[in-house]
């Protein structure tokens, strides 16, 4: 297997386990798609280098070639690697969330300390402590 081969199955591993599981021969399955894609990234690049240009010196030449071939990669992962991720389950509209739970318990402590100040000026006030 190649390295497009071992990108794609790490990459379905982490965000389609299901999908990936779901692959009856993952081996053979991501070979064939490492060689599709390394196809692709050859075209692709070819594509995006276009045609020498007059009087380009050999370093030149060779950062535009690099730079077509990693273009065309960055491509190929994308559309052809990458799985969607798998969809996780959103909290129903009326389950609270973690965090609104949370803010929920905050204002209800705010109140809480807000009545205790006020009882404790009232009593400090009773007893002539605060003008």
């Amino acid at each position: 297997m190649n390295t497009y081969g071992k990108f794609a199955q790490n990459a379905w591993k982490t965000l389609a386990p299901s999908q990936y599981e779901s692959i009856v021969d993952p081996e053979t399955w991501f070979t064939n798609l490492g060689v599709e894609a390394e196809n692709s990234v050859d075209s692709l690049s070819v594509q995006i280098a276009g045609h020498d240009t007059p009087g380009e010196t050999y370093l030149e030449k060779v950062g535009r070639l690099t730079s077509a071939k990693n273009q065309a990669e960055e491509i190929v992962r994308a559309e052809m690697l990458t799985p969607p991720p798998e969809d996780q389950e959103e909290p129903e509209e009326d389950e609270p969330s973690i965090l609104g739970e949370h803010l929920e318990f905050m204002k209800e402590m705010k109140v809480l300390q807000r009545d205790l100040m006020e009882q404790l000026n009232r009593e400090e006030m009773e007893r002539g402590l605060n003008p």
